[in-house]
Parts: structure tokens; sequence; C-alpha cells
């Protein structure tokens, strides 16, 4: 991640953060409106994703999975990214910090946690390293117990226009197939 990039540094208060994720999130969503933006100044076309994976794993498993940089490591190795990358990339490297950076699958995937509250939510500024600088999408993750596992209700938005089937299609690949993979192990 670039020292001058405008995400808010680990320290910092809640308001802070939540200030800041709205600046980000307003700026990724400025090129999404263009045209399709009504008189009241509300986008009717900006892309979003949601999706419902369910895993068999306690919230707590699958909240250190996602947040615990050796553990996500393990899930990135079984993603379709990685096979495509050199073997030796860079590990995961995940703050457990609200504020704090993340850099994933090698440094394709930047960002910083908004928000964790522990075997709950996780919220963040996310990007990747081929979208233009200014350009941060918001991703949040509800843990929601189901039966005697996870669901995820997942949620992306504030993405470059046009990206949605692309990034959804990655979430799949390169997020729930290899958790589940991973989470099986355990």
């Amino acid at each position: 991640m670039r020292e001058n990039e405008s995400l808010p540094v680990q320290g910092s208060s809640r308001r802070q953060v939540i200030i800041s994720a709205a600046a980000i999130a307003g700026v990724a969503l400025l090129p999404t409106f263009g045209s399709a933006v009504a008189d009241d100044g509300i986008s009717r076309s900006a892309e979003a994703i949601h999706q419902e994976p369910v895993f068999k794993a306690s919230r707590q498993q699958v909240y250190e999975a996602l947040t615990d940089a050796r553990q996500f490591d393990q899930v990135q190795r079984l993603s379709d990214a990685m096979r495509s990358m050199p073997t030796g990339a860079k590990p995961a490297e995940i703050s457990a910090e609200a504020g704090g950076a993340f850099v994933l699958f090698g440094g394709y995937i930047v960002g910083r946690h908004l928000e964790l509250v522990r075997n709950e939510r996780i919220v963040q500024a996310w990007r990747s390293q081929g979208w233009k600088p200014s350009e941060f999408s918001i991703v949040r993750f509800n843990l929601i117990e189901q039966d005697s596992g996870t669901k995820i209700v997942f949620d992306h938005r504030g993405f470059p226009q046009g990206q949605a089937e692309h990034l959804s299609a990655g979430w799949k690949s390169n997020y729930w197939e290899p958790l589940e993979k991973y989470l099986a192990k355990k």
C-alpha cells in the first residue's frame, strides 16, 4: 500500500475511520454515476454484489480465517488466483486492528479494515491494484450463525463500473471455494 493513499491510519479513532470510509466510498462511487444520475442526485445504475456463502464452521473460525494473516495465506494458496502467480509470491499481510492495512494475493488486493467486530463483522476499504489509485470499494462480511455453521452475508459496493461480473466470480473462486476447503481441513 502506498503511503500517499487516503486511508485511515492505525491508531485512528473509530469516528475518523468511519469518516474516512465514507469519503473513500464517495470517491469510489463518483465514476460509476455517469449520466445515470437522476435530478435528485441518486444513482440508479451503480453496480453491487451480494452473496451469501455458508460454511461448516463456527463464526470464530470463519472470522479468524479472514483476519489472521497466517490462516488467510493458506486460504489464498488454495485459490484460482494464486495458481497463476509465480511460486514464492508474497504471503498475505493482515493487520488485526481497525484502521490497519492488508495486502493479499501477492499484492494484487490491498486495503484497510474500517471495522472489525470479532466473530460478527468485517468492513474493509478494498481495491485491486489494477484500478486507478483513487478507486476504493467497500466490502462487508456479516457473519451469521446458521444451524451448525456460519453464513456470510457479503456485500461489495463502490467498485468501478463494469467490474461486477469479474469480481463476483473472483469472490467465489478466490475466497468462498478456498475458504470452504481450508475450513474442512481444520
